[in-house]
């Protein structure tokens, strides 16, 4: 319910431009297992992380060619190498600052690629990027949005903006406040187009802006999605064919049901029932004139959570969720070629939106009620199941007490945030048109991302990429037994709890993946971190850890944390039914992998 907010005025815009200073991690000491505990030389692995690797496009198809530019000076002796999980798919010499690589034919995986050198005992990992191998962006969803659109929008700041949102593997759009009016979203009429008009906020809209961005979307292969009301008309929606009897009311003796926007916006929004046909045909045929001049992808569809008690035009009581999924049926039917995705606000009517089986993804936009990381754990679970098992975007605001004042982000609060909500297999919409959200007024632009959480966060999302078919290709949960030998480390299975480690796990195929997530020096269960004041983590280093799991061949780890998320192999010794490994770091999130 984006809608529902008291405009904020428009913002100066920041740039999101990942930072050029190296990151460089402790050396590692690693040995790869040597069958239950024999003894292998160590090797060395460490990072300097001074190459900026990117990708030509967000995803690709399977047999595509894949564009790699590297920014840095690159060693002489260094080579590159392509990892699906811990399988080496690709090892060679790199020269100069370019690369190619086609695509392997198997659908639907997530790819680790390192620029790295090597001697008998050492390994330098000089840079890293994700590559997602996806036909379709609905598999592995990564959502970012776009919110302004006027003149300041030129070709290269589209093109900036674009390009960070391409490195952080964003392959879909949402284009909020485009529109002209909320029953008439086109700035003109399907045979002339208006050059400018304005937004529900009296923010100019420029089309050819729109355009324009659609266009750079499209080059990196994002998904483009215009952002609407299911049920919204305004004041003037009479003149323009909105019939009364469409509308929802309050009460039976017909007061329609509003929502009051601020003094000086265009107008409040008059709420319509989604499931009425003639306002769905009305509204289709809108879409029609959209899709008629604007190569949009699709349709995201907004809602407004929980309205109470409301009838029809004739008094009956109408069931709101059943009308979402009944207008989302109507819009499919009238545009079958066309994407949809629909927000499940606070997850009220997500189990109907789900049952249609026709939404792209799940987007569920969580508030004050659904705050605790637990909440994320139980949103995910709840539309997975409603949707036959397809992936949730979690709309979350970071950091939203300190929305109103200009300030920047707590990184340590975001970067927890994401790592719990990757690790239970969702993804977060979050990154922009040159700002990270901080409010639901997606224009709001008053918290900045600081240089170590712009870098952080190309590390997270490379790593969300990179590890997509553990994170979020199925698997059963369970329940990890691990604990540390370290007496000062309680390590306690989901739900997170203060000054603890907590341990998440599933079976993904016949790995059992544990994600460990560092509430140590949390304070507090609350994924928002309201007023920006979550501590930073204090890094914990070869933690000796004991773990019960049976005939295993292999354990490795990897974390976003640390040498830009490559895996590194593991020595274990296997003692019964549990084996014992030490654990190079952890930060905020450490994924441990266990191949039987």
């Amino acid at each position: 319910m984006n809608i529902l907010c008291l405009a904020m005025a428009a913002m100066a815009m920041m740039g999101c431009g990942g930072s050029n200073d190296p990151v460089t991690d402790e050396p590692t000491p690693i040995t790869p297992p040597g069958g239950g505990g024999e003894t292998t030389p160590a090797i060395q692995i460490t990072s300097i992380l001074s190459l900026n690797i990117t990708t030509d496009k967000a995803l690709y198809r399977p047999g595509e060619t894949i564009r790699f530019s590297i920014e840095g000076s690159v060693p002489s002796d260094a080579r590159v190498r392509c990892r699906q999980g811990n399988t080496v798919v690709k090892d060679e010499a790199l020269s100069g600052n370019s690369y190619t690589w086609t695509a392997p034919q198997q659908d639907f995986q997530g790819y680790m690629v390192d620029v790295y050198t090597k001697t008998s005992t050492t390994e330098t990992i000089y840079g890293t990027v994700g590559v997602d191998v996806s036909s379709d962006w609905a598999r592995f969803p990564r959502y970012g949005f776009v919110a302004t659109y006027d003149r300041s929008k030129t070709t290269s700041v589209i093109a900036e903006e674009t390009a960070f949102l391409n490195r952080c593997h964003i392959n879909g759009i949402q284009y909020y406040d485009w529109h002209n009016k909320h029953h008439w979203p086109l700035g003109g009429t399907r045979t002339e187009l208006l050059e400018s008009y304005t937004d529900i906020a009296n923010r100019p809209v420029v089309t050819s802006v729109v355009k324009d961005y659609i266009e750079q979307h499209h080059a990196y292969g994002m998904k483009t999605m215009f952002y609407n009301l299911c049920y919204g008309a305004l004041n003037d929606g009479a003149q323009d064919g909105v019939q009364e009897s469409w509308s929802l009311y309050t009460n039976t003796n017909r007061r329609r049901d509003v929502l009051s926007m601020p003094s000086g916006w265009k107008s409040d929004i008059y709420i319509m029932d989604p499931a009425n046909k003639g306002w769905q045909d009305y509204l289709a045929e809108r879409n029609d004139e959209v899709y008629a001049n604007f190569d949009f992808d699709g349709f995201h569809i907004d809602q407004l959570g929980s309205r109470g008690t409301v009838y029809d035009y004739y008094g009956s009581q109408v069931n709101l969720p059943n009308g979402f999924a009944s207008f989302i049926n109507a819009m499919k039917a009238h545009h079958n070629d066309k994407r949809l995705v629909m927000n499940a606000v606070s997850g009220y009517g997500a189990s109907q939106i789900g049952n249609t089986k026709q939404t792209d993804f799940m987007y569920t936009e969580m508030w004050g009620s659904e705050q605790m990381y637990s909440d994320i754990r139980d949103v995910i679970n709840v539309n997975g199941t409603s949707s036959g098992g397809k992936n949730t975007i979690i709309a979350g605001y970071m950091n939203y007490g300190k929305s109103g004042s200009s300030g920047t982000f707590n990184t340590p609060g975001v970067l927890l945030t994401d790592a719990v909500i990757f690790a239970l297999g969702g993804a977060h919409l979050e990154l922009g048109d040159g700002h990270m959200l901080c409010h639901e007024y997606f224009p709001n632009s008053n918290l900045k991302m600081g240089s170590d959480l712009q870098t952080a966060i190309v590390r997270y999302y490379d790593f969300l990429v990179a590890y997509e078919n553990l994170l979020r290709d199925g698997g059963n949960e369970t329940t990890a037994d691990i604990a540390s030998t370290n007496s000062g480390v309680s390590i306690s299975a989901w739900p997170p709890r203060l000054q603890t480690v907590c341990s998440y796990a599933k079976t993904v195929g016949s790995r059992q993946v544990v994600h460990l997530l560092n509430f140590r020096q949390a304070n507090s269960l609350s994924w928002r971190d309201e007023q920006g004041n979550m501590p930073e983590p204090q890094l914990m280093s070869n933690l000796p850890l004991k773990l019960k799991a049976s005939s295993v061949k292999k354990v490795w780890v990897a974390s976003p944390d640390a040498l830009g998320g490559v895996p590194q192999e593991l020595s274990f010794k296997q003692e019964g039914d549990y084996i014992t490994f030490t654990l190079p770091s952890l930060k905020y999130w450490t994924m441990i992998v266990i191949e039987h």
